[in-house]
């Protein structure tokens, strides 16, 4: 090891030769592929195939600093941006690169795949002892039960290496493994051959498995201590900026321990005037004083690889750990990151989708003076989805978006972006709906999607997943928060609007109401679907509930369910859900919400299969949560239990496809707790849901003027004739207290007489 680098030339080389690489990727190459390992006897698919690098990461002993070439070694073994180097030079020239379509997205296409996902999130499932997350989730028995219940497809949340690197030590995520830094498989959840037999049994059972990329950031392991040390096109991957030492003086002392400080709204502007950063951007995420005031942090001095001491200033939208990728350097660095990890996915492990994590932070622009930089709603953030999107497409998969987005921004990406989005916007209004027993609110948003052009078949509609229940209103907040919508009789702005939505919720599913509810940030609220519905039945004191409680919070819960699935798209649910799940008393998981993270209250460990029923947590340590409808073998085992009543939701949807219809009438109601929905099937049928958010018996008329007089009406669920629609486009129902329905609407026969008997 040298103590002093020529300030001229660089002090290592360690890149392996070009005849080691080709080597390597030929006999990479010349594995078998997915299809190959796990069905013999199919024929070769046209799939692309790549294997990654395998690295065991050995502790050295000696100095982790830039003038030790082991350690540089080290961190270039570890780092995405050279795993994604050895991946795509193996699929580089290959027929099988061209054999999809790629250029526009097709949600029909997606849902077709899988209609029914099952959201897992790894710290919170209870496995058999000594059984791993991914083993777990590949388990045959599982995968029988989810086919009993309907559901095709699992997304497994994030599973690779995440956290950061100090030193020779890797240091835990700072947010659920959402801070990727290597493309191997986290051994907290498995390995890779449990991984692609996860994806062997879902195939067995005619599902497939979803995976993530995160396109908008990294967490601090090798690719950006490599960044740091100025290290070839690493610096390249983030939106980082080297500071001069003439101008240290503006840059803020780093703590002792600590790798970086944020800046604060002084130096902020004080570096933009200088002419290094763009400044302010359009809203500082997870803002708290003192953790993070802005969206830049400075680094303390550290050696490159020239024997120089640099400080840098980065950008990171979300937290300190989780430097964002810069998509238009001149290296293109961050963009072959992703792509490579994404390829990993599909290629490799043998995934069948991906959700993009953060994709609407892919662009950052200086505006003009005294105003915030462009980082939201930027072009690059839609070139970019696009690239990925058609990429994916093109290896034979599909991607989602779970980004909370205006209504007119997801019809911008859907364009030409993921071929799936989350529902954000009428998420909220369905709860809001519940809270109010007035589905006014939730009428309105599903007709501005209308209007629009959004198609409901390319959205995402979900229960309980890993975060918050999500009340931003992003699309009454921003572009239209000038605009002016009618509710309960009032005239209000967008910003007004959503500020009296987001008050209701946290009056009705917080407080002295529901104590249990924490709300997360300005955000939304830290619960569950259960405690959801626990507080708008009054319920106060989850350790007393009784029998007949849980039995209507199971009512409500299939209500909620059937909103969800009886309407084009896919649905999703996650363990919380199927087993009823209650938030953890705050003191059990208190180290976790220390730093205000509220989420993790609702994050407690479930078991689905009874595989572990004497465990209190999960192997990853978080407590169990109180479960109110029992373990999936005890449920199907009982045609009143949640999973079973589920399973006949799921199995009309399936039989009329009703993921892959069209909504073409959103009514009006003739009661404030009715919602109507109008979906035309690809069979050329109408499918009506309707549904009562109320805790009152309905008797009322469902009106439709896109319904056709004389059309006979019929209970999907058990054949029942309701009567026939009316010269006024109308007929009439009955619907008790949180209950709901899907009507087949079939048209009389053209030039037939109706029947007047």
């Amino acid at each position: 090891m040298t103590d002093s680098v020529p300030q001229h030339e660089p002090a290592v080389d360690l890149q392996m030769p070009d005849a080691e690489v080709d080597a390597a990727e030929e006999a990479a190459a010349g594995d078998l592929n997915f299809d190959e390992q796990f069905y013999p006897a199919r024929p070769r698919t046209l799939r692309p195939r790549a294997r990654r690098r395998h690295f065991t990461a050995d502790r050295p002993p000696f100095a982790p600093d830039a003038r030790n070439r082991v350690y540089v070694e080290w961190l270039r073994n570890q780092s995405m941006l050279g795993d994604a180097k050895t991946l795509t030079r193996q699929l580089s020239g290959q027929a099988s690169m061209w054999q999809n379509p790629y250029a526009h997205p097709n949600p029909r296409a997606a849902v077709e795949k899988a209609s029914v996902w099952f959201t897992a999130y790894p710290l919170s499932l209870v496995t058999r002892p000594a059984q791993s997350f991914l083993a777990a989730l590949g388990d045959a028995d599982l995968w029988t039960a989810f086919q009993r219940i309907g559901i095709k497809g699992i997304h497994i949340g994030p599973v690779k290496v995440a956290g950061g690197v100090t030193g020779w030590d890797h240091t835990p995520s700072v947010d659920g493994h959402f801070d990727r830094i290597s493309m191997a498989i986290d051994p907290l959840f498995g390995t890779e051959d449990e991984f692609r037999a996860m994806c062997a049994t879902a195939a067995d059972h005619d599902g497939t498995i979803l995976d993530d990329i995160v396109p908008g950031h990294t967490g601090k392991g090798a690719d950006f201590r490599l960044a740091e040390m100025n290290f070839r096109d690493y610096p390249g991957i983030y939106h980082m900026i080297d500071i001069p030492e003439a101008d240290w003086d503006l840059l803020p002392d780093v703590p002792e321990g600590h790798d970086a400080v944020n800046i604060d709204v002084a130096t902020e502007r004080a570096l933009q005037q200088a002419g290094y950063i763009i400044g302010e951007l359009q809203r500082v995420i997870f803002y708290e004083p003192g953790v993070k005031e802005t969206n830049w942090s400075a680094t303390p001095p550290v050696l490159d690889i020239d024997g120089t001491y640099r400080r840098w200033v980065y950008l990171h939208y979300f937290k300190e750990g989780q430097p964002s990728i810069n998509w238009l350097d001149p290296t293109f660095s961050g963009m072959r990151l992703v792509m490579g990890d994404a390829l990993h996915s599909l290629v490799d492990l043998g995934t069948g989708a991906l959700r993009l994590d953060a994709n609407g932070f892919l662009g950052v622009e200086k505006s003009a003076e005294e105003t915030p930089g462009w980082s939201e709603g930027h072009p690059l953030s839609a070139a970019a989805n696009q690239i990925i999107g058609s990429m994916v497409r093109k290896v034979g998969g599909f991607t989602f978006q779970e980004l909370n987005l205006g209504i007119d921004d997801i019809k911008a990406t859907s364009a030409a972006g993921p071929d799936l989005s989350y529902d954000f916007v009428t998420r909220p209004a369905y709860h809001h709906a519940l809270v109010t027993a007035d589905t006014e609110f939730l009428r309105l948003t599903l007709r501005l999607a209308q209007e629009i052009g959004v198609d409901q078949a390319s959205l995402v509609h979900a229960l309980q997943n890993h975060d918050e229940l999500t009340y931003e209103l992003v699309h009454f907040t921003s572009a239209h928060k000038d605009d002016v919508f009618e509710l309960e009789g009032q005239q209000l702005t967008g910003a007004e609007l959503a500020a009296h939505v987001q008050q209701t919720l946290r009056d009705g599913i917080t407080g002295t109401a529901a104590p249990y509810n924490l709300v997360f940030t300005s955000n939304g609220i830290a619960c569950t679907t259960a405690s959801v519905i626990t507080a708008v039945l009054g319920i106060t004191d989850l350790e007393a509930i009784t029998a007949e409680q849980v039995a209507e919070v199971r009512k409500v819960h299939l209500l909620l369910a059937m909103y969800n699935a009886l309407q084009p798209g896919v649905f999703a649910l996650s363990g919380w859900d199927l087993c009823g799940a209650l938030p953890l008393p705050r003191e059990k998981v208190s180290s976790l919400v220390s730093r205000g993270d509220t989420r993790w209250i609702h994050r407690g460990a479930h078991d689905l299969m009874r595989f572990n029923p004497e465990a209190d947590s999960s192997s990853s340590g978080m407590p169990k949560a109180q479960a109110l409808y029992g373990t999936l073998p005890e449920q199907l085992e009982d045609e009143s239990s949640f999973a079973r009543q589920l399973s006949r939701i799921l199995e009309v949807r399936e039989q009329y496809r009703i993921a892959r219809s069209a909504l073409v009438d959103v009514p009006d109601v003739s009661h404030r707790g009715m919602l109507v929905m109008v979906h035309l099937l690809d069979s050329g049928r109408q499918e009506v849901t309707v549904l009562n958010f109320s805790d009152q018996e309905i008797a009322g008329t469902v009106r439709s003027k896109v319904l056709v007089p004389e059309s006979t009406v019929t209970d999907a669920f058990n054949g029942e004739d309701i009567g026939t629609v009316d010269d006024l486009f109308s007929f009439h129902l009955q619907l008790g207290p949180y209950e709901g329905t899907a009507l087949l609407v079939d048209a009389p026969p053209p030039g037939e007489p109706a029947d007047e008997g």
